[in-house]
């Protein structure tokens, strides 16, 4: 087995571009898609939280992954968030990724019924034995209600040997240590990777892998200059990137869900995309909360 993490760096995870009239802007994700490959991102990943998949149709969901993966073109790897609250739908999500040609995918648990352990275990046995895809596992029990825990994941890996890495959306240092020395040790390709921005510096010095964080989508530079500083052993320009990262969270407070203030903050860093819209029940922001938005961002040193 490969000791080193498939999946690293900075994988963004995209927001999904649509027009005023909610069909997919592939203009716009194009003007995207180009900028982060150029910016030097080490992956994409398509339809994760900030992709508005649970505001998709399978089939919108569908769309999205075949022109990600052919516009991408094997330039990046690309992942394609596949999770539901339907085991077959995941599975079935699985099958088009791989026919559509990405590279791996990224799985969050069922977000309506709290599962027991056999039953969550059985849900991801069933996925992993039914796609020879690389497999992330995607933990957010701040909007699952229910945590992957170190001694789970560490079963699954035990068991499947696609499943590769992890996307700890948690604000805890302390469960993403957990992750990296009990799941990490033991498997040393598996890659952690933290969900929210701020994390990335910690999950590094702990042994992690890197970020699939939000501000990747407007502010790709901070995080790509943290692992890269980090990376080189200098400390200092990494502290000091990271001190700017710290603001950004105060952004996804503005609203919820907070997929408008990521489009919002794209248009203000001057990325060209055309709109801004959002699937409902999502909504436009205020302009109220877009003054307060500049105003984070330019604490940041972004504007």
């Amino acid at each position: 087995m490969n000791n080193q993490a498939t999946f690293r760096g900075l994988i963004p995870p995209v927001s999904t571009l649509f027009t005023e009239n909610g069909k997919l802007d592939q203009e716009s994700m194009k003007v995207v898609i180009d900028k982060l490959i150029s910016d030097g991102v080490d992956g994409l990943f398509f339809l994760g939280t900030g992709g508005e998949f649970s505001q998709m149709t399978v089939d919108e969901r569908k769309e999205v992954a075949s022109f990600a993966t052919e516009y991408v073109n094997g330039r990046v790897p690309v992942l394609i968030g596949t999770g539901s609250v339907s085991t077959r739908e995941v599975i079935e999500l699985n099958q088009h990724s791989k026919q559509v040609g990405a590279d791996a995918v990224v799985v969050i648990n069922p977000y309506y019924w709290p599962l027991s352990d056999d039953n969550l275990f059985q849900h991801y046995a069933e996925i992993a034995e039914n796609t020879d895809l690389p497999i992330l596992l995607y933990n957010f029990p701040g909007l699952t209600g229910q945590d992957l825990t170190p001694g789970f994941v560490l079963s699954l890996v035990e068991k499947y040997p696609n499943i590769v890495g992890i996307k700890e959306t948690v604000d805890t240092a302390g469960h993403i240590r957990e992750m990296i020395l009990t799941v990490k040790a033991k498997y040393p390709h598996f890659s952690v990777l933290c969900g929210f921005d701020d994390h990335l510096l910690n999950t590094l010095t702990l042994g992690g892998d890197g970020a699939i964080s939000a501000s990747g989508n407007f502010a790709p530079e901070l995080q790509i200059g943290i692992y890269q500083a980090y990376k080189q052993g200098n400390y200092e320009k990494a502290i000091e990137l990271h001190q700017r990262l710290a603001y950004l969270p105060l952004m996804y407070k503005l609203d919820s869900p907070f997929v408008n203030v990521v489009k919002e903050a794209m248009k203000l860093r001057g990325i060209e995309i055309s709109s801004t819209y959002v699937l409902p029940p999502a909504r436009p922001l205020t302009e109220e909360k877009k003054l307060q938005l500049k105003e984070i961002l330019q604490k940041a040193d972004l504007l």
